[in-house]
């Protein structure tokens, strides 16, 4: 691994080689030391040999021509040897100023993929990875929660982890939800402001999940599922709007009051000890707020 080769870069080649890596090799100055002390050779040969080579921030190879040559020579030599090769930029090969045309054509072989901010179960699976690395035993729902505040990039995520676990072993204290909400509330605070989400934010976002339409969720379907469906529209709407139980009951084809209050209480009730059922409100969660109306304001 060159350039100090980021997390996301790491999980990235797990998942697409369907296995970790038996051995790390982070060496971030091992190029630069080889140009300074003209051992460029040695560096080909220590590099030639490994199976997956991993590289971060190669935007940064820009103009710096010998950097390139040496780097170039090294990508051929493991590309035709048939071994894996991952890079990552802030930006795509071609519009890295300065950087040699064969090493941008290089560049372009393989996948090009625009890397964007993990989704939840993306997020979670990570958390759940770090948290066996570090041996640490942390309930799903505790992870369920980081992984639905954090939406940062990879970083962000292992170090919201790691300070829950801190904050836990400060107050000696078990690890549950609301101390990671304690641990995590500035953080929390720093996130983007999302717009109000509205009734119709919500049926979108549960019609999706639940593979629906919105008729369904406002006709008079009685099926196990579209049941479900509902409560758990009036759920989110009694959690994350101001509407009374009325103007819910209307949203969701004339229910009554009582209707909407037995069905918002029977969902938060049971979220506690149904965890299929917790993992479905936390990717619903995640869909409203990744909705275009929803967005972030800055």
């Amino acid at each position: 691994m060159l350039n100090g080769t980021s997390a996301a870069v790491r999980f990235y080649a797990a998942g697409t080689t369907g296995t970790f890596a038996q051995r790390i090799i982070e060496s971030p100055n091992d190029l630069m030391n080889a140009i300074r002390e003209k051992t460029t050779e040695d560096f080909r040969n220590k590099y030639r040999s490994v199976d997956m080579l991993l590289v971060d921030d190669v935007q940064f190879f820009s103009g710096k021509k010998q950097t390139g040559e040496n780097f170039f020579h090294t990508f051929d030599e493991l590309y035709n040897a048939d071994h894996q090769i991952a890079i990552t930029s802030d930006r795509p090969p071609k519009s890295i100023p300065l950087l040699p045309a064969r090493l941008s054509s290089r560049f372009e072989w393989g996948l090009i993929t625009d890397m964007q901010p993990p989704d939840f179960e993306t997020r979670l699976a990570i958390l759940q990875a770090k948290a066996k690395q570090d041996g640490v035993n942390v309930s799903a729902d505790v992870l369920e929660f980081i992984a639905l505040q954090v939406q940062q990039h990879i970083r962000a995520l292992e170090g919201s982890l790691n300070r829950v676990l801190a904050y836990a072993r400060l107050i000696r204290t078990t690890l549950t939800t609301e101390l990671a909400a304690q641990a995590l509330k500035d953080i929390a605070g720093n996130q983007p402001q999302a717009a109000p989400t509205t009734p119709g934010l919500i049926i979108e976002a549960i019609v999706n999940s639940f593979q629906l339409t919105p008729s369904d969720l406002k006709g008079r379907k009685r099926d196990q599922a579209t049941a479900l469906a509902r409560q758990v529209a009036m759920y989110f709407m009694r959690q994350e709007t101001d509407y009374s139980l009325s103007e819910i009951g209307r949203e969701l084809g004339g229910r009554s009051p009582a209707t909407v209050s037995h069905a918002y209480q029977k969902i938060a009730s049971d979220i506690s000890n149904n965890p299929p059922l917790r993992r479905k409100i936390l990717e619903i969660q995640q869909r409203i707020k990744s909705l275009p109306e929803n967005e972030p304001r800055l």
